[in-house]
């Protein structure tokens, strides 16, 4: 792997899922707290900040009344009962974590669903940017992490899902998805063995 062909595509880290007092945040809060997703995320963005690596963030963000969804179930349908991820709310903010690293962050705003290539132009900015490695962190791992895995495997990205930098719905979902289903398309590991893949030096 070599840096300035690696993209790390944060997902999902807005305040309504990784905030106390987001909207969301008891679906994936401990998850996030046994595998020390923002800790992790975070050391990660300090040790590829001064690398060619590409940093991708994909917010997700609704209107007001909703009329991106037409008829949602699951999830999506939860999010519009709640009210979360409504654009120009805190809940749909980027999480406080990330303002330190806002300059080296690229945002790829049009994602209203499960799949983060879905009604943006992220793989024309992966492809322009001459991208062969995709890394994925974020939330939620078997909704958003896992779709979106799948894609950028199917578009003919090696994929690397963090397992440490991914929350689920639950501890054992995501021991499961790291150890069953995420293998049979990318390669799962820590934060600190993908710096180790791209020889990166782990700062404190």
């Amino acid at each position: 792997m070599e840096s300035h062909k690696t993209a790390l595509i944060l997902i999902g880290y807005q305040n309504d899922y990784f905030s106390p007092n987001g909207i969301l945040y008891g679906v994936i809060e401990e998850s996030s707290k046994v595998t020390n997703v923002i800790a992790n995320t975070v050391h990660l963005l300090n040790c590829l900040a001064s690398t060619p690596a590409l940093i991708i963030t994909t917010p997700i963000f609704f209107t007001s009344n909703y009329e991106e969804l037409i008829e949602p179930i699951g999830i999506l349908k939860t999010i519009k009962e709640v009210n979360a991820f409504q654009m120009g709310t805190p809940g749909s903010e980027a999480i406080e974590e990330l303002n330190s690293f806002q300059d080296r962050i690229l945002e790829v705003p049009g994602k209203r669903g499960f799949n983060a290539f879905i009604n943006t132009n992220l793989d024309e900015i992966l492809k322009q940017k001459g991208i062969t490695d995709v890394v994925l962190a974020g939330a939620v791992t078997s909704i958003c992490i896992d779709s979106t895995g799948r894609s950028a495997h199917e578009k003919g990205y090696h994929v690397i899902i963090l397992s440490d930098c991914t929350s689920a719905r639950t501890v054992f979902e995501q021991g499961f998805y790291c150890s069953n289903i995420f293998p049979l398309y990318a390669e799962v590991m820590t934060h600190t063995e993908l710096l180790s893949h791209l020889a990166i030096r782990v700062s404190a």
